[in-house]
């Protein structure tokens, strides 16, 4: 297992951190790391100024902008971005749309959305999940019939996520309502969300925001020439597209930076004669936090390193759910030393700080990672069976 970076990797890194710590603007890089919404011009200036330079879409084919990088590469390039408090490259766009396209579309397809999806000029959402095909996917019930030259789409997705920004939606569409099996009936269709018939309406979450919406279909028509691939290929190009959902999902930079803000919160609150950073027993779990976020990272550098051949790693499991434990354990964390501050939330002129109010939010918003991705059940599942052979 290589667990070090070469001289040629060092220096990439150098030059990544370097990057992404002077092009990318503070202000929103502040944002992230203290966990603060960013707006929707935050999150086009970063991944724009990520595509100017080539490093929105690594994982792309090169010739649509991607790199012929190593897997440790990609890993750094990643890691590096998520200790900078850098906002990743939007995964609607990056990681979901953009591979389908360019591994199934027609190059009539590549042309006209690539481009534009690389660039964030086209920001994408996901329409797959249904009121009653969420983890049982391939049950969805949103139809597709063939008109002409177009297909009428009607049903209704939902948790769709960040759909009241979106210009255009990817959407499972079930085509052949008789299909044998009921993956076997399902097609992949792109379409404008202004189209007539189209209605978002947002959801509210239990941390009081807005991320993810109900979207309605009646009567859409979509253009045929906007499928992708071939009619009732649909399920095949999901299971691609979740594969790659996964990548970078542990999130240990990501963990590692809301652990350095807690320290430092930490600082400021009175405990005995001294601060809660100096209490033993919390010293103690921050340890324990810290030691087990680097077994993640060693496990996640041997995945990585056992990567070259492109095969899907089973190890990516216990990434997935190891790492989706640990940032719930970080916003827990947070919360903890927020103590009573944390029960106002969004109230100006009282003595609770900014940081302390948002930590419980935080802290019910992260109940999601163990649940987006594959859940964690399902996780333990696969390791059962593919790692441990149980």
């Amino acid at each position: 297992m290589k667990i070090s970076l070469s001289p040629d990797e060092v220096a990439f890194r150098d030059e990544l951190r370097q990057f992404y710590r002077t092009q990318i603007p503070a202000e929103i890089r502040e944002r992230v790391k203290h966990g603060k919404e960013l707006s929707r011009e935050d999150i086009v200036t970063a991944h724009k100024i990520l595509n100017d330079h080539g490093l929105a879409v690594p994982n792309w084919p090169v010739e649509w902008g991607g790199k012929d990088w190593t897997p440790m590469q990609r890993h750094i390039w990643q890691d590096e971005m998520q200790l900078a408090s850098v906002p990743e490259p939007l995964t609607f766009n990056a990681q979901m749309v953009g591979p389908v396209i360019a591994h199934f579309g027609s190059q009539e397809l590549k042309e006209r959305f690539l481009p534009p999806t690389a660039a964030l000029d086209i920001w994408w959402c996901q329409g797959f999940s249904e009121p009653d095909a969420g983890s049982d996917l391939a049950s969805l019930r949103t139809t597709a019939v063939r008109d002409g030259d177009s297909y009428i789409v009607n049903g209704q997705k939902i948790w769709t996520t960040l759909a009241q920004h979106a210009d255009w939606i990817f959407c499972l569409v079930r085509t052949d309502p008789n299909a044998p099996k009921k993956q076997a009936g399902i097609s992949f269709l792109l379409f404008d969300v202004k189209s007539p018939g189209v209605t978002i309406r947002p959801i509210k979450l239990i941390d009081g925001g807005y991320e993810v919406n109900e979207v309605f279909f009646e009567n859409v028509r979509v253009p045929a020439d906007q499928l992708v691939g071939e009619e009732n290929m649909g399920w095949t190009y999901a299971k691609f597209l979740l594969g790659n959902e996964r990548t970078g999902i542990t999130g240990v930079g990501r963990t590692k930076v809301k652990i350095g803000v807690a320290k430092e919160y930490a600082r400021q609150v009175k405990s005995g004669s001294g601060t809660l950073l100096e209490d033993p027993v919390f010293a103690a779990r921050i340890a324990e936090l810290e030691n087990e976020l680097i077994a993640l990272e060693l496990t996640q550098l041997r995945v990585v390193s056992n990567s070259s051949d492109g095969k899907p790693n089973p190890a990516s499991s216990v990434l997935k759910l190891r790492g989706s434990e640990l940032q719930q354990a970080a916003t827990e964390l947070l919360l903890d030393i927020a103590g009573a501050d944390a029960i106002p939330v969004g109230a100006e002129g009282i003595a609770s700080p900014g940081w302390a109010q948002r930590s419980g939010p935080g802290y019910l918003n992260y109940r999601k990672t163990t649940i987006y991705g594959g859940s964690n059940e399902v996780q333990r599942t696969i390791i059962a069976s593919t790692i441990l052979g149980l």
